[in-house]
Protein backbone atom coordinates (compact mmCIF):
# COMPACT_ATOMS: atom_id res chain seq x y z
CA UNK A 1 0.00 0.00 0.00
CA UNK A 2 1.54 3.43 -0.51
CA UNK A 3 2.30 5.81 1.99
CA UNK A 4 -0.94 8.36 2.42
CA UNK A 5 -0.33 12.27 2.96
CA UNK A 6 -2.86 12.19 5.66
CA UNK A 7 -0.82 10.15 7.71
CA UNK A 8 -0.62 12.40 10.49
CA UNK A 9 -4.76 12.05 11.25
CA UNK A 10 -5.27 8.48 10.35
CA UNK A 11 -5.73 5.97 12.83
CA UNK A 12 -3.90 3.13 14.08
CA UNK A 13 -6.15 -0.39 15.74
CA UNK A 14 -2.76 -1.89 17.37
CA UNK A 15 -3.66 -2.06 20.67
CA UNK A 16 -7.18 -3.79 19.88
CA UNK A 17 -5.98 -5.72 17.14
CA UNK A 18 -2.48 -6.99 18.42
CA UNK A 19 -2.62 -7.38 22.05
CA UNK A 20 0.35 -9.04 22.45
CA UNK A 21 1.99 -5.59 21.59
CA UNK A 22 0.43 -4.25 25.42
CA UNK A 23 3.96 -5.44 26.86
CA UNK A 24 7.13 -5.06 25.50
CA UNK A 25 7.86 -8.88 25.79
CA UNK A 26 9.45 -9.45 22.40
CA UNK A 27 11.01 -12.91 21.90
CA UNK A 28 11.56 -13.41 25.36
CA UNK A 29 9.73 -15.63 27.94
CA UNK A 30 8.80 -14.69 31.55
CA UNK A 31 10.94 -16.99 34.27
CA UNK A 32 8.87 -19.31 36.29
CA UNK A 33 6.62 -17.71 38.61
CA UNK A 34 7.31 -14.03 37.34
CA UNK A 35 4.65 -12.09 36.10
CA UNK A 36 3.31 -8.76 34.47
CA UNK A 37 -0.03 -7.41 35.04
CA UNK A 38 -1.36 -4.15 32.92
CA UNK A 39 -5.00 -2.21 33.47
CA UNK A 40 -5.37 0.33 30.63
CA UNK A 41 -7.81 2.45 28.55
CA UNK A 42 -7.86 2.71 25.10
CA UNK A 43 -9.35 4.72 22.85
CA UNK A 44 -10.27 6.08 18.98
CA UNK A 45 -12.96 8.81 18.17
CA UNK A 46 -13.06 9.77 14.13
CA UNK A 47 -15.58 11.37 11.57
CA UNK A 48 -13.94 9.70 8.84
CA UNK A 49 -12.91 6.62 7.78
CA UNK A 50 -10.06 4.67 5.03
CA UNK A 51 -12.67 2.94 2.67
CA UNK A 52 -11.60 -0.14 0.91
CA UNK A 53 -9.30 1.56 -1.92
CA UNK A 54 -7.39 3.37 0.60
CA UNK A 55 -9.44 6.70 0.34
CA UNK A 56 -10.94 8.85 3.25
CA UNK A 57 -14.55 9.37 3.33
CA UNK A 58 -16.36 11.48 6.53
CA UNK A 59 -18.79 9.51 8.64
CA UNK A 60 -21.14 10.22 11.81
CA UNK A 61 -18.65 10.57 14.36
CA UNK A 62 -18.26 7.16 15.87
CA UNK A 63 -15.71 6.11 18.67
CA UNK A 64 -14.68 2.99 20.91
CA UNK A 65 -13.49 2.99 24.61
CA UNK A 66 -11.77 -0.03 25.92
CA UNK A 67 -11.08 -0.80 29.73
CA UNK A 68 -8.77 -3.44 29.67
CA UNK A 69 -6.75 -6.60 31.76
CA UNK A 70 -3.75 -7.78 30.08
CA UNK A 71 -1.13 -10.22 31.74
CA UNK A 72 1.58 -12.75 31.12
CA UNK A 73 2.53 -15.41 33.64
CA UNK A 74 5.71 -17.50 33.26
CA UNK A 75 4.09 -21.31 33.88
CA UNK A 76 7.57 -22.51 33.47
CA UNK A 77 11.01 -20.58 31.94
CA UNK A 78 10.41 -21.74 28.66
CA UNK A 79 6.77 -21.22 28.76
CA UNK A 80 4.37 -17.93 29.34
CA UNK A 81 0.59 -17.51 29.51
CA UNK A 82 -0.69 -14.71 28.27
CA UNK A 83 -4.27 -13.41 28.06
CA UNK A 84 -5.98 -10.19 26.75
CA UNK A 85 -9.62 -9.26 28.70
CA UNK A 86 -11.80 -6.03 27.48
CA UNK A 87 -13.89 -6.19 30.79
CA UNK A 88 -15.65 -2.91 29.31
CA UNK A 89 -16.28 -1.88 25.52
CA UNK A 90 -17.98 1.03 25.26
CA UNK A 91 -18.73 1.85 21.18
CA UNK A 92 -21.01 4.86 20.10
CA UNK A 93 -21.85 6.75 17.61
CA UNK A 94 -23.05 10.76 17.45
CA UNK A 95 -26.12 12.02 16.36
CA UNK A 96 -26.48 13.74 13.10
CA UNK A 97 -27.95 17.24 12.85
CA UNK A 98 -29.34 18.92 9.40
CA UNK A 99 -27.06 21.92 8.95
CA UNK A 100 -29.62 24.10 7.19
CA UNK A 101 -32.90 23.02 9.63
CA UNK A 102 -30.97 22.07 12.83
CA UNK A 103 -33.29 18.81 13.38
CA UNK A 104 -31.68 15.73 14.30
CA UNK A 105 -31.64 13.29 11.27
CA UNK A 106 -30.27 10.45 12.86
CA UNK A 107 -30.15 9.72 16.69
CA UNK A 108 -27.06 9.27 18.29
CA UNK A 109 -26.38 5.37 19.34
CA UNK A 110 -24.30 3.41 22.05
CA UNK A 111 -23.70 -0.39 23.26
CA UNK A 112 -21.73 -1.49 26.37
CA UNK A 113 -20.39 -5.21 26.82
CA UNK A 114 -17.34 -6.97 27.45
CA UNK A 115 -14.94 -7.27 24.58
CA UNK A 116 -13.29 -10.30 22.59
CA UNK A 117 -10.74 -11.43 24.26
CA UNK A 118 -7.40 -13.19 23.56
CA UNK A 119 -4.92 -16.45 25.49
CA UNK A 120 -1.88 -17.47 24.19
CA UNK A 121 0.69 -19.43 24.91
CA UNK A 122 4.69 -18.34 24.38
CA UNK A 123 7.04 -20.80 24.18
CA UNK A 124 11.19 -20.03 24.08
CA UNK A 125 12.32 -21.37 21.29
CA UNK A 126 16.18 -20.78 21.42
CA UNK A 127 18.53 -21.86 24.28
CA UNK A 128 18.66 -20.20 27.41
CA UNK A 129 21.94 -17.42 26.95
CA UNK A 130 21.60 -17.47 23.24
CA UNK A 131 22.61 -13.70 21.86
CA UNK A 132 19.50 -14.03 19.19
CA UNK A 133 15.89 -14.87 21.44
CA UNK A 134 13.03 -16.56 19.49
CA UNK A 135 9.73 -17.68 20.60
CA UNK A 136 6.41 -19.18 18.76
CA UNK A 137 3.12 -17.85 20.06
CA UNK A 138 0.01 -19.61 19.69
CA UNK A 139 -3.14 -17.06 20.21
CA UNK A 140 -6.73 -17.72 20.21
CA UNK A 141 -9.36 -15.33 19.83
CA UNK A 142 -12.68 -15.61 21.44
CA UNK A 143 -15.50 -13.91 20.33
CA UNK A 144 -17.03 -12.97 23.83
CA UNK A 145 -17.73 -9.08 22.66
CA UNK A 146 -21.21 -8.04 20.97
CA UNK A 147 -20.75 -7.83 17.24
CA UNK A 148 -24.43 -6.87 16.03
CA UNK A 149 -25.04 -3.83 18.40
CA UNK A 150 -27.13 -0.58 17.14
CA UNK A 151 -29.79 0.18 14.74
CA UNK A 152 -28.18 -0.54 11.81
CA UNK A 153 -25.66 -3.78 13.42
CA UNK A 154 -22.44 -1.15 13.11
CA UNK A 155 -21.61 -0.71 16.90
CA UNK A 156 -19.75 -3.74 17.69
CA UNK A 157 -17.43 -4.43 20.62
CA UNK A 158 -16.38 -7.52 18.70
CA UNK A 159 -16.01 -9.56 15.25
CA UNK A 160 -18.28 -12.65 16.18
CA UNK A 161 -15.36 -14.92 14.95
CA UNK A 162 -12.88 -17.35 16.62
CA UNK A 163 -9.51 -16.78 15.33
CA UNK A 164 -6.50 -18.58 15.52
CA UNK A 165 -2.83 -17.05 15.36
CA UNK A 166 0.76 -18.66 15.03
CA UNK A 167 3.44 -15.84 15.62
CA UNK A 168 7.08 -15.98 15.68
CA UNK A 169 9.50 -13.31 17.46
CA UNK A 170 12.98 -12.87 17.16
CA UNK A 171 14.97 -10.63 19.41
CA UNK A 172 18.00 -9.42 21.06
CA UNK A 173 19.03 -7.46 23.64
CA UNK A 174 22.24 -3.99 22.99
CA UNK A 175 23.52 -1.52 24.77
CA UNK A 176 24.57 2.30 23.12
CA UNK A 177 27.45 3.14 25.96
CA UNK A 178 25.24 3.26 29.10
CA UNK A 179 21.75 2.72 27.24
CA UNK A 180 20.32 -0.89 27.71
CA UNK A 181 18.33 -1.16 24.31
CA UNK A 182 16.63 -4.35 22.46
CA UNK A 183 14.98 -4.81 19.35
CA UNK A 184 12.13 -7.52 17.84
CA UNK A 185 11.20 -8.27 14.52
CA UNK A 186 7.78 -10.70 14.15
CA UNK A 187 5.57 -12.47 11.67
CA UNK A 188 2.46 -14.19 12.01
CA UNK A 189 -0.57 -16.10 10.20
CA UNK A 190 -4.09 -14.99 11.58
CA UNK A 191 -7.10 -17.84 10.58
CA UNK A 192 -9.96 -16.63 11.08
CA UNK A 193 -13.41 -18.07 10.98
CA UNK A 194 -17.19 -16.66 9.90
CA UNK A 195 -16.18 -15.55 6.30
CA UNK A 196 -13.73 -13.02 7.54
CA UNK A 197 -10.30 -12.97 5.27
CA UNK A 198 -7.15 -14.72 6.90
CA UNK A 199 -4.08 -12.46 7.47
CA UNK A 200 -0.38 -12.10 7.56
CA UNK A 201 1.30 -9.72 9.91
CA UNK A 202 4.70 -8.17 9.94
CA UNK A 203 6.80 -5.98 12.06
CA UNK A 204 9.20 -5.10 14.49
CA UNK A 205 10.37 -2.55 17.66
CA UNK A 206 13.15 -0.93 19.42
CA UNK A 207 12.98 0.04 22.74
CA UNK A 208 15.86 1.50 24.78
CA UNK A 209 15.83 2.69 28.81
CA UNK A 210 17.01 5.93 30.72
CA UNK A 211 17.07 7.29 34.02
CA UNK A 212 18.38 3.57 35.42
CA UNK A 213 16.28 1.79 33.12
CA UNK A 214 13.62 3.63 35.08
CA UNK A 215 11.86 5.06 31.57
CA UNK A 216 11.65 3.11 28.78
CA UNK A 217 10.92 4.42 25.10
CA UNK A 218 9.24 2.03 22.56
CA UNK A 219 9.07 2.64 18.72
CA UNK A 220 6.82 -0.23 16.80
CA UNK A 221 5.90 -0.17 12.90
CA UNK A 222 3.16 -3.13 12.60
CA UNK A 223 1.98 -4.17 8.98
CA UNK A 224 -1.51 -6.24 8.63
CA UNK A 225 -2.02 -7.36 5.34
CA UNK A 226 -5.38 -9.04 4.02
CA UNK A 227 -4.88 -12.65 2.17
CA UNK A 228 -8.99 -11.13 0.67
CA UNK A 229 -10.03 -15.10 1.04
CA UNK A 230 -13.17 -14.30 2.49
CA UNK A 231 -16.67 -12.69 1.74
CA UNK A 232 -16.96 -8.66 1.52
CA UNK A 233 -20.28 -9.52 2.79
CA UNK A 234 -18.82 -11.17 6.01
CA UNK A 235 -19.90 -8.97 9.51
CA UNK A 236 -18.00 -5.48 10.13
CA UNK A 237 -17.27 -5.20 6.56
CA UNK A 238 -17.38 -1.06 6.61
CA UNK A 239 -14.72 1.19 7.57
CA UNK A 240 -16.80 3.05 10.05
CA UNK A 241 -16.28 0.00 12.45
CA UNK A 242 -12.96 -1.23 14.25
CA UNK A 243 -13.59 -5.08 13.11
CA UNK A 244 -14.01 -4.57 9.83
CA UNK A 245 -13.22 -7.98 7.50
CA UNK A 246 -10.34 -7.28 5.27
CA UNK A 247 -8.85 -4.22 6.90
CA UNK A 248 -5.31 -3.29 6.11
CA UNK A 249 -3.02 -1.29 7.50
CA UNK A 250 1.02 0.11 7.80
CA UNK A 251 1.17 1.58 11.21
CA UNK A 252 3.71 3.50 14.06
CA UNK A 253 2.97 3.33 17.65
CA UNK A 254 5.05 5.60 19.92
CA UNK A 255 5.13 4.42 23.74
CA UNK A 256 6.47 5.42 27.11
CA UNK A 257 7.01 3.39 30.22
CA UNK A 258 8.28 4.92 33.39
CA UNK A 259 8.76 2.69 36.93
CA UNK A 260 7.79 4.48 39.59
CA UNK A 261 8.81 1.47 41.79
CA UNK A 262 10.99 -1.31 40.90
CA UNK A 263 7.75 -3.31 40.26
CA UNK A 264 4.75 -0.66 39.73
CA UNK A 265 4.95 1.92 36.61
CA UNK A 266 2.50 3.64 34.60
CA UNK A 267 2.41 3.87 30.38
CA UNK A 268 1.17 5.97 27.86
CA UNK A 269 1.02 5.91 23.61
CA UNK A 270 0.16 7.25 20.33
CA UNK A 271 -0.55 5.46 17.81
CA UNK A 272 -1.15 6.38 13.78
CA UNK A 273 -1.07 4.79 10.18
CA UNK A 274 0.79 5.78 7.26
CA UNK A 275 -2.06 4.31 5.01
CA UNK A 276 -4.83 1.73 5.49
CA UNK A 277 -7.80 0.02 4.35
CA UNK A 278 -11.23 -0.07 6.12
CA UNK A 279 -10.67 1.49 9.73
CA UNK A 280 -11.74 4.70 11.36
CA UNK A 281 -8.81 7.77 10.12
CA UNK A 282 -8.17 8.88 13.53
CA UNK A 283 -5.26 9.15 16.24
CA UNK A 284 -5.62 6.49 19.02
CA UNK A 285 -4.56 6.54 22.31
CA UNK A 286 -3.88 4.04 25.40
CA UNK A 287 -2.57 5.09 29.36
CA UNK A 288 -1.86 2.58 31.89
CA UNK A 289 -0.62 1.17 35.03
CA UNK A 290 1.43 -2.23 34.96
CA UNK A 291 2.89 -4.30 37.95
CA UNK A 292 6.34 -5.97 36.75
CA UNK A 293 6.59 -8.73 39.13
CA UNK A 294 9.79 -10.27 38.34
Amino acid sequence: MAISNNFRKTSLLILLLNPLLLSAGGGWTKSKGTAYYKVSQWWVEAAKHYTSNGGIDPNATTGIFNSSFYGEYGITDRITGIVYFPFFSRTYRNEQVSGTTGMVTSPGESVNSIGDTDIAVKYGISKPGSKFVLSGTLLLGLPLGKNDGGSDGSLQTGDGEFNQMVRFDLSRSFSIGSVNAYGNVYTAFNNRTQNFSDEFRTGGEVGASFLKSKLWTILRLDAVESLQNGLSSAEGSSGTTIFANNTEFVSYTYEVAYYATEKLGFSASYSGAFSARLILAAPSYSVGVFLDLK
